[in-house]
């Protein structure tokens, strides 16, 4: 149960490659909140992580493999989540940067494709600010963590 049949410092090794791996591809695809998480999006989610088990753990399924793997997991989201904090060409990087959709009722097509985001998901964000139209936005912006922050025009005496 407590034995390890691969090295400590293995299991540590395969952990990071393996969180560098998976914050590299989440980031290359896009950016939602995990409560706008599609359905397909929750089964990508759950496969993957399952996918990536035995890549982390090295096919040792002992109790202190599973605790030097997760500890290495969270020590490194500790450590990426104070190094963005500090650097702001890191946090950049890693987190991307707030997107303009839409400014005074103009919709910026191509950054709605390479959000990925669909005409669905932007007038249901819009409708819970109050906005039924493009028109009556000022500004949309898709924040970092995948949220759209809406300003109407009349709350800018529009």
């Amino acid at each position: 149960m407590l034995a390890l049949t691969v090295p400590w410092w293995e299991l540590i090794l395969r952990a990071v490659i393996v969180y560098v791996f998976l914050v590299v591809l989440l980031r290359l695809t896009g950016k939602r909140q995990v409560g706008q998480l599609a359905p397909f999006d929750l089964v990508l989610l759950l496969v993957l992580s399952n996918a990536v088990q035995n890549a982390m753990n090295g096919g040792d399924n002992s109790v202190l493999a599973g605790v030097i793997s997760a500890t290495t997991l969270v020590l490194l989201n500790m450590g990426v989540g104070f190094a963005t904090f500090k650097s702001n060409k890191l946090e950049r990087l890693i987190e991307g940067q707030p997107q303009v959709l839409i400014h005074n009722g103009h919709l910026f097509t191509g950054v709605m494709e390479r959000a990925m985001l669909t005409n669905h998901e932007l007038h249901a964000a819009l409708r819970q600010n109050g906005c039924l139209t493009v028109d009556d936005v000022h500004s949309a912006i898709m924040e970092n963590n995948g949220a759209i922050s809406v300003v109407s025009k009349r709350s800018v005496g529009g």
